[in-house]
């Protein structure tokens, strides 16, 4: 089934209205999505390479480079010598939530749900917006820095080296298992290509102002308005 609401939402496949409350966990993709911003872009602005890792970054979400982790390694590599304070400038003066974040994080956070923040970006935006937001969980990509500057590299982690889809895939499912609930249980929303393996997972997969891969691919597409607007396929 394809239903469409009011202007600008979509749903396919299941048949609203659905009550919230139902739902235990929902995960949220960073840039795009929770933010308004893709910060690996703006980072390279200080670098004078902003078109260059831009245009990787676009083919990445449009789900036209096979490989994400060596896609990131390449755009990584690029801000090698951009310094800290860059990234600052960055968060201070460029990084806003998406319209309706902090509405629809609350609502659910009053539904009791809990929340998890999974990106193929970087702990030193997410911790902010985790904090920001007051989410549970998190998982995203180190930038390793040496004085003051970036390397070019990031940081293993314990759970592996990279964040691409198949671990935001990963640590939803063991979110689901951390909270004793079943995938379906849960609410995955993003915008690029490497959501779809979390999305794949999740009871109820949306979409924000996502490229056309990944709105054919969701159960809700929101494709006017702010990401509050998921609540309107709720009771």
């Amino acid at each position: 089934m394809t239903a469409s609401l009011p202007p600008g939402l979509v749903i396919q496949n299941f048949t609203p209205p659905l009550c919230l409350a139902d739902f235990k966990l929902i995960a949220f993709d960073m840039d795009s999505t929770l933010i308004n911003i893709e910060c690996v872009d703006e980072i390279a602005d200080a670098a004078g390479r902003k078109a260059e890792v831009a245009a990787i970054t676009e083919a990445a979400m449009r789900g036209e480079i096979a490989d994400y982790k060596e896609s990131l390694r390449q755009r990584v590599a690029l801000l090698k010598g951009v310094p800290v304070s860059a990234m600052q400038k960055v968060l201070d003066e460029r990084l806003q939530l998406n319209p309706g974040a902090q509405a629809l994080v609350q609502a659910c956070q009053a539904a009791g749900l809990k929340t998890l923040l999974v990106s193929g970006g970087f702990t030193f935006f997410t911790d902010q917006v985790r904090d920001r937001l007051k989410i549970d969980f998190t998982r995203s990509n180190v930038l390793e820095v040496s004085n003051g500057v970036l390397t070019g590299r990031m940081v293993d982690q314990p759970w592996g080296d990279i964040c691409d889809g198949e671990e935001k895939r990963r640590m939803l499912l063991a979110t689901c298992a951390q909270l004793g609930i079943r995938p379906a249980q849960a609410i995955a929303m993003g915008d690029g290509a490497n959501d779809l393996p979390m999305m794949g997972e999740a009871g109820l997969s949306v979409a924000y102002h996502a490229k056309p891969k990944v709105r054919e691919q969701a159960m809700v597409a929101i494709n006017s308005g702010g990401l509050d607007r998921l609540l309107e396929v709720f009771v």
